[in-house]
C-alpha cells in the first residue's frame, strides 16, 4: 500500500525543480518500463499491479530497484496519464552527456525553444527512427524528463543523447565547415537541397519559428513546399507543426544519405 508521503513524493517529480532536487524522474507504461529494464538506466523503484509483476517476473530478477505491488486505484493517484497503465517506475536522472568532436561527423538536431512536451517527445522518437543520435536543445526547451515528453518518446529517450546548450555556442563548437540547415517559411525547396552527411538541422519554436539571432547563422535554409496549387494560400495552413516538419526533413535526409551511401 502506498503511503500518503510516497504519493506526495512521486507526484512532486512531475515538476522540474523536484526532479532536479531529487535526481529522479518518472517513466510510465509497459513499453517504456520494459525498455528501461533491458537497458542501462538506473531504476530506483517500480510500482506495478500484481498481474504485471507476475507477467514480468523474469525481467525483474536481479534488479536492485524496489518492486512494490499497487492497486489500479493507487496507480491513479500517482499516474500522469488520463488512463493509468499497469506500471510506473522511478529512475535516476542521468548526467547530461557531453558532446564530443566525433558527434559533429554526423547529422544532429538543434531544437530552438520547443515548448510542447508532445512535440519534443515526437521529435526524439523521430530522431531515433532515422538514426540521429544527438539532439541539442536550447536552454528554454521543455525538459526532456517531463513525464509527457517521456511518454511521447515511447522509449526513444533511452537511445538518443539530449544536451541543453546555448545554440550559438553549439554552432561555434561545430566549426565554420559544418552546414547549418534551418526549417524556414522561405528558401530553397527541401527536395532541391543536397544534404551532407554531417550537419546540424535546426527546428524552431512551435509558434515563432527559429530565433532571429539564430536565423543569421543558418547556412542552408530549407522550405517544405505545400502541394495545394489550386487553392489560395489563405485557405490552407500557414505552417507545419514542428515535429511534423522535423519528420519530413529527416526522411529526406535519410533518403538522400542512403542513396549516396556516404
Amino acid at each position: 500500500m502506498l503511503s500518503k508521503n510516497s504519493i506526495k513524493y512521486i507526484n512532486s517529480l512531475k515538476i522540474k525543480k523536484y526532479r532536479q532536487l531529487h535526481n529522479v524522474f518518472i517513466a510510465e507504461g509497459e513499453k517504456i518500463v520494459a525498455e528501461l529494464l533491458s537497458g542501462t538506466s538506473q531504476l530506483i523503484a517500480i510500482y506495478a499491479t500484481e498481474a504485471w509483476i507476475r507477467e514480468n517476473q523474469p525481467g525483474l530478477s536481479g534488479i536492485t530497484a524496489e518492486v512494490s505491488v499497487v492497486t489500479e486505484e493507487e496507480l491513479e493517484k500517482i499516474s500522469d496519464l488520463s488512463t493509468p497503465n499497469k506500471v510506473l517506475a522511478l529512475v535516476h536522472l542521468p548526467d547530461q552527456p557531453e558532446l564530443q568532436q566525433d558527434d559533429f561527423s554526423e547529422m544532429m538536431l538543434a531544437l530552438d525553444g520547443i515548448r510542447d512536451p508532445g512535440n519534443m517527445g515526437t521529435i526524439l522518437r523521430t530522431a531515433d527512427w532515422f538514426g540521429i543520435r544527438n539532439v541539442a536543445c536550447s536552454i528554454d526547451c521543455v525538459d526532456v524528463y517531463n513525464t509527457k515528453v517521456i511518454q511521447s518518446t515511447m522509449g526513444s529517450f533511452t537511445r538518443v543523447n539530449v544536451v541543453y546548450i546555448d545554440l550559438k555556442s553549439l554552432i561555434e563548437i561545430a566549426g565554420p565547415n559544418t552546414p547549418i540547415y534551418g526549417a524556414l517559411l522561405n528558401g530553397p525547396s527541401l527536395t532541391d537541397k543536397k544534404f551532407q552527411k554531417a550537419g546540424i538541422l535546426m527546428i524552431g519554436n512551435e509558434s515563432k519559428g527559429i530565433s532571429p539571432e539564430l536565423i543569421s547563422l543558418i547556412t542552408d535554409p530549407i522550405f517544405i513546399p505545400s502541394f495545394t496549387p489550386s487553392v489560395s494560400k489563405s485557405y490552407h495552413a500557414e505552417s507545419l507543426n514542428a515535429s511534423i516538419a522535423n519528420a519530413i526533413i529527416c526522411y529526406e535526409i535519410s533518403k538522400q544519405l542512403s542513396e549516396n551511401k556516404f
